[in-house]
């Protein structure tokens, strides 16, 4: 699940997230890889992002998910957390604001991970370290289960668009990919046996 802004704009691709499924997709065969693309990806229109993630969990119609959410995503996967098959959360310098409910985690694994220079500065959207984890911190206190990773080094996201359209990496990329392969290794592995 895509980031946002608060400009209201039609949704596109994540380059964080094309990246990682390039990467992850082929060591995990026996999992389904969706990305979510919003009508509007904006927290503006948050409910409608809400919205969306319902709609592409149904589409999918996967007996069990895990949902990975980048920045503003990470708002969006922790309300569809409340869809029955939904398991676990891997947020990625996930966007909890203070007024967010964050009931649907209860009983849910929640990865946390994100990149210690990661900040909100003038034209570039980010998310503090802090902020993610005041979330984290409010959804174990509901009854989430997980852990909190601070990347040393690393910024708010991925990659970044290329100005071809190729995702490029950002530095420690390949250590969010590796924590978020842990994760995906642990899912799989929690299947029931069939």
């Amino acid at each position: 699940m895509n980031g946002g802004q608060r400009v209201e704009l039609t949704g596109t691709w994540s380059a964080s997230l094309e990246w990682l499924v390039q990467r992850l997709a082929p060591a995990f065969p026996a999992l389904v890889f969706a990305e979510l693309k919003y009508r509007v990806k904006s927290w503006q229109k948050l409910d409608w992002c809400i919205e969306d993630a319902a709609a592409a969990i149904d589409a999918v119609g996967a007996p069990r998910t895990l949902l990975v959410g980048f920045s503003m995503g990470g708002a969006v996967a922790s309300q569809a957390a409340a869809d029955p098959s939904v398991e676990a959360v891997v947020g990625l310098a996930p966007w909890f604001p203070n007024r967010l409910p964050l009931d649907a985690l209860r009983g849910h694994r929640l990865r946390v991970l994100h990149g210690s220079l990661d900040r909100w500065l003038p034209g570039i959207p980010g998310v503090s370290p802090a902020s993610s984890r005041r979330g984290f911190d409010r959804a174990q206190a509901l009854g989430a289960d997980g852990e909190y990773t601070l990347i040393p080094g690393a910024v708010h996201g991925l990659a970044l668009r290329a100005h071809r359209g190729r995702a490029l990496p950002l530095p420690r990329a390949r250590t969010w990919a590796k924590l978020v392969a842990e994760e995906l290794t642990r899912f799989e592995s929690q299947a029931p046996p069939g």
